[in-house]
């Protein structure tokens, strides 16, 4: 998708990651806290006849730029269309507005760990930038009552040193110190580190912006270095019977 664009729009970060895929390309870059500004202006080289990509880290659509875009082109009342849909000839097309998926932090870093997603869960961001805090814990109460595996994101910034212990003391409420916890930092960058841990001791690991820490449900256990919570089939299979019959 990058070699058939013009322009890329990006924050600074992942622009520099991908800087030898880009060359020769109109860059558009902005820092941290400056998303607005990244996709008006990603948005404006669209419409000015530019074949724009919007890059994140990532899903484009889990905790990143899809949404905002739909937002800002929304407020402004811009026309879109969807790639997949093709428009009356009648009427004006519409800026042509692409998705493009990628690979998401809980998907790369729960491969990482062996198989802690294999049945419900929830993803939760311990950022209080955008949602309050109050909302957060709801949330994370809510999730770790019901028994979901809970995926935090961002679960610690040089701001917020603090969220991570309390998303802890809430999910103790309703899960055993014993609970398997996978801590997974920079999933499948050269700082990558995972590692697994019981969230009793969650407050003891090492995690930054970039760590993705995964929470056991109460049927989740750790084996040979692995993560993994069953999917079911131990309930409704005899997987002893099973492994003699085939062997």
């Amino acid at each position: 998708m990058l070699g058939e664009v013009s322009t890329v729009a990006g924050y600074t970060t992942y622009i520099d990651l991908i800087r030898p895929l880009i060359a020769g390309k109109k860059i558009i870059q902005t820092p941290m806290m400056r998303e607005v500004e990244r996709v008006e202006a990603a948005i404006a080289a669209a419409l000015s006849g530019e074949c724009c990509a919007l890059v994140s880290s990532g899903d484009a659509g889990i905790y990143a730029m899809a949404g905002l875009v739909f937002e800002i082109c929304r407020k402004q009342e811009i026309a879109i269309r969807a790639p997949h849909k093709t428009p009356d000839a009648a009427d004006d097309p519409g800026l042509l507005v692409e998705v493009v998926p990628g690979i998401p932090a809980l998907a790369a870093g729960a491969a990482l760990l062996g198989a802690p997603l294999t049945h419900d869960f929830a993803a939760v961001s311990l950022s209080d930038l955008l949602t309050p805090w109050e909302l957060i814990a709801r949330r994370l109460d809510a999730a770790a009552g019901a028994d979901f595996v809970i995926a935090l994101y961002n679960p610690k910034s040089k701001r917020r040193s603090d969220h991570l212990e309390a998303a802890q003391e809430i999910i103790l409420r309703h899960r055993a110190p014993e609970t398997p916890v996978g801590v997974v930092t920079g999933a499948m960058r050269e700082n990558q580190r995972v590692a697994i841990t019981t969230l009793g001791n969650l407050h003891r690991a090492e995690v930054n912006m970039q760590t993705t820490v995964f929470i056991g449900n109460s049927s989740t256990f750790a084996y040979l270095g692995h993560m993994i919570t069953p999917r079911g089939y131990a309930k409704k299979y005899d997987l002893e019977s099973e492994r003699h019959r085939h062997a």
